[in-house]
């Protein structure tokens, strides 16, 4: 049960970034790689977008 809902969340803040940053494209693999390591998603989100790291940052931080 704990899982499910724990996946559903990770599907919500993927859709979220999506919806953010939809010029770049991130497929699955690059995301669950990224899942449960706000440092590695904000490289990830830079790496594809050259957005600064801190608005980054902060963008994700309102929706999680």
């Amino acid at each position: 049960m704990a899982t499910d809902r724990m996946n559903e969340n990770w599907r919500q803040v993927c859709d979220q970034i999506q919806s953010i940053w939809s010029d770049a494209e991130f497929n699955e693999k690059e995301m669950k790689k990224a899942r449960a390591n706000l440092r590695k998603m904000v490289q990830l989100i830079h790496d594809k977008t050259g957005e600064p790291k801190d608005e980054i940052f902060q963008k994700i931080s309102a929706i999680i």
